[in-house]
């Protein structure tokens, strides 16, 4: 996902961007994963950026290079275990990307995603971090620490668009969530899910922003007559 991922970072050097991390998890672990970014915007900076042939001394990949990049990602998921149902979905026009998949434990979600990621960096990849548990009535996430020196080399101004942007993480269940350990988290009226709201630079910045541990009532187990 470099390629995609490096774009992306540098439309958001100049872009306002939103992004939302949609989790559904059912009673017996498996679910939906669902992300989406959004430069519509700031699409006109988003081309501009695709109009030239490198920035900053970096190569800026074109729309046929980032749709190739896209389509390899998508068959290698497909082919991970406990993976399904696949979707990427481009938008050119408005600069909107979403992304879905279906999984069978949040255990072969990470380990398809860890995979993926070594085979572009192995240096990007910490094995032994658990960034999703799930167990019984306890469900936990996290995000991996990011390194912060993209930020530190911007200027005021760009750090300012990012602090524009919005990062939204919902965490979507069955049944409904006794209680939560993140203060910044709200808790839906329905109590079926979790949301937590920041901005990309502060993400940049602090990744417990999204640490959570959710706890949910217990499954009631029915009376035999």
């Amino acid at each position: 996902m470099k390629i995609l991922f490096y774009a992306l970072i540098l439309m958001t050097l100049s872009s306002c961007i939103e992004i939302v991390d949609d989790l559904s998890i059912n009673n017996d672990g498996s679910g939906t994963a669902k992300y989406t970014i959004n430069l519509s915007s700031s699409k006109i900076k988003a081309n501009s950026y695709l109009a030239l042939d490198s920035l900053n001394g970096k190569k800026v990949p074109s729309i046929s290079d980032i749709e190739k990049k896209i389509e390899e990602y998508k068959k290698k998921l497909e082919n991970k275990e406990g993976i399904s149902n696949v979707v990427f979905e481009t938008n050119f026009t408005d600069f909107i990307f979403k992304f879905q998949c279906d999984f069978e434990s949040v255990q072969n979600l990470q380990k398809a995603v860890k995979e993926i990621v070594a085979s572009e960096n192995k240096n990007l990849v910490d094995d032994e971090y658990v960034w999703l548990s799930w167990k019984d009535d306890e469900f936990s996430r996290s995000l991996p620490a990011l390194s912060n020196d993209l930020t530190a080399k911007m200027k005021s101004d760009e750090v300012e668009l990012l602090k524009n942007g919005s990062f939204i993480s919902i965490t979507r269940f069955d049944r409904p969530i006794e209680k939560q350990s993140n203060a910044n988290a709200k808790i839906s009226a329905n109590r079926l899910a979790v949301m937590i709201r920041t901005n990309p630079y502060l993400l940049t910045q602090n990744t417990e922003i999204l640490k959570n541990t959710i706890y949910l009532s217990p499954i009631k187990k029915q009376v035999k007559n």
